[in-house]
């Protein structure tokens, strides 16, 4: 890697990280940010050379080349910035095609990236130039970045500026869903940037609930039951695998044994199955065990990529009163976005 030796900050550095809260602080001093589903990215450049560097500290630069080229066409030669690195189709940004990013060979990468392009949504200044902007308040770093993007990235697609508001009732509309499939909101206070530090940013995460067919289920090494499979139906009528059920209460535990362990019966989904052992939680048995299409849950979620919960889901209530033919798939998706999408910065 270069030395980066222009720059007042050099790679790798300890992004701004947050703490997570149940609702939107409000008063004065606090700006509003959405929360974008991508990869968190700080980028460099000190001349001729860029680093993108990902929120653990390892790079990017490989995999996001065209981001290299939008940064190298910069009229600034000497800059750090943070933002999230995100892919856009059409209206929509889709994490599961970042993902395909990560690849070893550099020919499948530069394809990905002239038929999939990745868009840079920059949403903190932190050096430019001469000037360590690091060392002052949000606001004055704010308005720095606004121009910044006017001056170097005001008709380049692959970069886009975060849009950012001291309006609490906005940030409001945003976490509720005038911005789709937002991971949530950002709220940051009026300091300087700290490095590695949760105490300048609070997430306020948005949570969304469907009803899941249980398609089988896993079992710990006793023998009681740690996680419920969860199904959905497609339009062909097939029940595919979408997720699981991540922790029980104890008496959670005890009814799901006497609601499923009396139906094990294959084939459970009809479509996508489980696969092996649960990459979640080791302590489960390999095997899980099929039941009748019976038992329906509520459970709610954040993300989904590729049509699965991306992350554990959180059981709500057993749904007794619904059947399971009513558990489609377009519970995973917004009106007019696809699944696991969000709506891409202006």
């Amino acid at each position: 890697m270069p030395t980066f030796d222009g720059l007042a900050l050099r790679p790798p550095i300890e992004p701004m990280e947050t703490r997570h809260a149940t609702r939107i602080p409000e008063g004065d001093g606090w700006t509003y940010e959405p929360k974008w589903d991508g990869f968190r990215c700080v980028a460099f450049r000190d001349g001729k050379n860029v680093e993108l560097q990902s929120k653990s500290g390892e790079t990017l630069t490989r995999y996001f080349p065209e981001i290299v080229s939008a940064l190298l066409d910069a009229r600034a030669q000497h800059f750090v910035v943070d933002g999230e690195l995100m892919i856009v189709e059409g209206e929509a940004a889709d994490f599961d095609a970042l993902l395909q990013r990560i690849h070893p060979a550099e020919s499948r990468v530069r394809r990905l990236a002239a038929e999939t392009p990745a868009t840079y949504v920059l949403f903190d200044l932190l050096v430019d130039g001469r000037s360590k902007l690091f060392e002052h308040s949000l606001h004055e770093r704010r308005a720095g970045l606004e121009e910044f993007m006017l001056r170097n990235f005001a008709k380049n697609p692959s970069m886009a500026l975060s849009p950012a508001t001291s309006d609490v009732d906005l940030a409001r509309r945003w976490l509720s869903g005038s911005l789709a499939r937002l991971d949530g909101v950002i709220a940051k206070a009026n300091v300087a940037y700290a490095f590695g530090s949760r105490d300048a940013v609070v997430k306020i995460k948005r949570k969304y609930t469907a009803d899941c067919v249980v398609g089988g289920f896993r079992t710990a090494n006793d023998g009681s039951i740690a996680s419920l499979l969860l199904g959905l139906y497609d339009d062909d009528g097939l029940l595919h695998h979408v997720g699981f059920v991540g922790s029980m209460s104890v008496q959670e535990r005890k009814r799901a044994a006497e609601l499923l362990k009396p139906i094990v019966e294959p084939p459970g989904f009809t479509g996508n199955a489980p696969g092996g052992p649960s990459r979640w939680r080791r302590a489960e048995n390999a095997q899980w065990f099929p039941v009748k299409p019976k038992t329906v849950v509520e459970v709610s979620f954040d993300h989904v990529t590729a049509r699965r919960f991306r992350h554990a889901t959180r059981l709500l209530r057993w749904r007794d009163d619904k059947t399971p033919r009513q558990c489609t798939m377009d519970q995973l998706l917004d009106p007019t976005e696809p699944s696991g999408s969000q709506k891409a910065p202006p």
